[in-house]
């Protein structure tokens, strides 16, 4: 039997059409989101497409663009993987950007606590605050806060290591010491031990040592978010059908998985699943349920290092005439039961085969096996069957973000096995009050406005806010159920002007001049605000080339952005490169002589020097003019058809000493005979060699 169930969804996965795919993987949605974990207090909560403020739900799950305030005497924490944070009272926090790659945080006020556990070779994890940007570059804890002005940012690293980067420049903050950053375009830094844990950190610790201590790390991978709060709340049991498995401790009578909690809208899975319980969020978004020994049990399948975030693993069912006819007000209903283990998750949003794999692999046998073609229609789903499987609701309630344990519709069971499979989604349109998850918008308690606007200092390039909900409500009624495609976001984007760029956000390293072109332009760059020591001492900070590629952060970071490994922000040193190579040989003509700016142009003077002199007047025209000394010196080039002298003279002549020498007597005689010493003897030695190439030719 066991065999039989793997192959059933192996044969459906292969021969039967309907999933949309994307076509690259990197199109696919974050296999990892940001979870409410715990609230205390009065916590607020803006999703990323609304500007409302609401109160902020327990197991909500956060992504880009997403934005938290906890008010006196609040705190949250928010989990993120195997990673924790935690915000003390009146922070401000929001998510700049949220993928497999990159964790970027904005912090404009307040306090909070990270504890990071684990961080890839290509990931990066960030923290931008109005002063500077905090890249943690290994695992350990870390606590950054934000003065109520905006003007200092304090940095404690209790574990790992740090790095600050404000006005083109960095510097590292070590296992138990802290930095202090104050100031806006020109900040100061200082640097010194950390000061002893207060009761913030401890209580932050406490809750760390139930994430260590936790039992049911046995069973599933610390990346599976919400595995440490299944201990307080369940039993491990084995199964010798599925292997172990998780039982709740509830006192609910007919408790069935997928009741008691409410549906939201979020983008860019679309319908998710919001439980009230506080275990609810690992057991609805992971695994599979299955109705055995009497109750309903939690299967977890194979543990896996990387395992994918699901909105809710359901399948619905209805149909236009069955839903409007087991309602009593005429209304549409809606209803959904419970994946069991080997029935594959297929999402109504666009994802790439390797998604669909990714997202099954843990319960369901994908090896080897196209998942290209895909219909959920003929699946013999166990659960469908099982008691109380089925719940039923009315459209409203459904939409509305309404508790549906309170408005569950009790249907024949003969009515439900009638019912249509629809797939893994509601073929239904969200309204406003699915965005904030919750049926009734009232007035939450919201950051005072300076906070909101204040701008935060970047290293990785954030984003472009998400387009709003105002402006993809007509697409998405267009396709009910189904988030907003790529191709109809870009368009929707090109025509929601506040949705192109971001401007609470500024980047800690300055860009590259658009063009060097002429001499003083690039001289005026370079005194751009710089990052000062507040006092002697201290280690100076490292200064980092310009960024230039800052458009290629935007869909998914390159490489970890904040990091040391990070490409967009280290490649753009080449560029300058190129430049420098041929102002070596200006160098040494003199690094004092101004003229240096006309490194601009040394890509052709090199080779034009070599060539027959008569190219060089019209190239050396440009030197000439800026060199005023010069325009005496054009009567030498009349004197150029005479290319005998080419051996001595023209040794000279290259290296343009003859102008050189000329000027010595006027008011800069020793500079540009530095450079004519030199030059010469580098010049001298083609002559030098073409004449021994002559000696041996007789």
């Amino acid at each position: 039997m066991r065999i039989a169930r793997c192959l059933t969804p192996a044969l459906v996965l292969a021969l039967l059409p309907a999933v949309r795919l994307a076509d690259p993987p990197d199109a696919d949605p974050p296999s990892r989101v940001g979870r409410l974990s715990f609230l205390a207090g009065s916590v607020s909560f803006r999703p990323a497409s609304v500007d409302d403020w609401a109160e902020a739900p327990l197991n909500y799950p956060l992504t880009t663009g997403d934005h938290l305030w906890t008010d006196a005497d609040a705190r949250a924490e928010i989990t993120v993987g195997s990673t924790a944070i935690r915000l003390a009272p009146q922070s401000a926090f929001g998510f700049l950007a949220l993928d497999d790659r990159a964790t970027q945080v904005r912090l404009s006020e307040g306090l909070l606590n990270v504890r990071l556990r684990n961080l890839g070779e290509d990931e990066s994890f960030e923290i931008d605050t109005p002063n500077g940007a905090v890249s943690l570059l290994r695992p350990g804890a870390y606590r950054i806060g934000v003065d109520s002005t905006g003007d200092t940012t304090t940095v404690t690293v209790r574990h790992g290591e740090a790095e600050v980067t404000a006005a083109g420049s960095a510097f590292p903050v070590h296992a138990d010491e802290a930095a202090v950053l104050s100031g806006g375009d020109s900040p100061s830094y200082d640097i010194h031990g950390a000061p002893p844990p207060n009761d913030w950190e401890d209580w932050s610790a406490a809750r760390d040592r139930r994430w260590d201590d936790a039992c049911s790390a046995r069973y599933v991978s610390r990346e599976v978010i919400g595995y440490e709060d299944l201990d307080d709340h369940g039993d491990w049991r084995d199964s010798p059908a599925y292997g172990p498995v998780w039982v709740p401790r509830t006192t609910i009578v007919g408790w069935a998985p997928y009741r008691y909690g409410h549906w939201a809208w979020v983008e860019p899975w679309g319908w998710t699943w919001i439980d009230d319980a506080p275990w609810g969020f690992a057991p609805f978004h992971y695994g599979r349920w299955v109705y055995w020994d009497g109750a309903w049990v939690w299967v977890p399948g194979h543990v896996v290092a990387q395992p994918v975030y699901a909105p809710a693993l359901v399948v619905f069912v209805g149909g236009r005439h069955w839903s409007l006819a087991i309602t009593s007000g005429g209304g549409a209903g809606v209803a959904w039961f419970p994946l069991a283990p080997d029935e594959p998750y297929v999402p109504a949003y666009r994802v790439s085969n390797t998604y669909i794999r990714n997202v099954n692999v843990t319960n369901v046998n994908v090896t080897n096996i196209n998942v290209t073609n895909v219909n959920v229609t003929h699946i013999n789903y166990r659960n469908r069957t099982q008691p109380g499987a089925v719940t039923v609701v009315t459209q409203q309630t459904f939409v509305e973000s309404r508790p549906v344990g309170r408005s569950v519709i009790v249907v024949p069971r003969e009515r439900l096995e009638q019912a249509t499979v629809l797939g893994a989604t509601a073929r239904v349109a969200p309204v406003r009050q699915s965005v904030l998850a919750e049926p009734e918008i009232v007035a939450a308690r919201r950051p005072p406005p300076v906070v909101v606007t204040r701008a935060v200092v970047a290293r990785r390039p954030a984003p472009p806010p998400p387009v709003p909900f105002t402006a993809r409500e007509a697409a998405l009624r267009a396709h009910p159920g189904r988030p907003v495609d790529d191709t109809t976001l870009a368009t929707l984007r090109a025509r929601t002007p506040g949705a192109r760029a971001n401007p609470l956000v500024r980047p800690a390293v300055p860009a590259a001049p658009a063009a060097v072109t002429t001499d003083k332009p690039a001289h005026a760059e370079r005194p751009v605000p710089v990052l000062r020591p507040a006092r002697e001492g201290l280690p100076p900070p490292r200064s980092l080339p310009p960024s230039v590629a800052a458009p290629q952060g935007e869909k998914r970071p390159p490489a970890a952005g904040g990091v040391e490994r990070p490409a967009p922000v280290e490649r753009p040193a080449p560029p300058p490169v190129p430049a420098e190579k041929p102002g070596r040989a200006a160098e040494k003509p003199g690094r004092a002589e101004r003229p240096a700016p006309a490194v601009v142009s040394p890509e052709k003077p090199g080779r034009a020097e070599r060539p027959a002199p008569a190219v060089v007047p019209p190239e050396r025209a440009g030197r000439k003019e800026r060199r005023a000394p010069a325009a005496a010196e054009k009567p030498t080039p009349p004197s150029q058809p005479a290319p005998a002298g080419q051996p001595a003279p023209a040794a000279a002549e290259k290296p343009t000493p003859a102008p050189g020498r000329a000027e010595p007597a006027r008011a800069k005689p020793e500079r540009p005979q530095a450079p004519v010493e030199r030059r010469p003897a580098k010049d001298a030695k083609a002559p030098r060699d073409t004449v021994k190439q002559k000696k041996p030719n007789p």
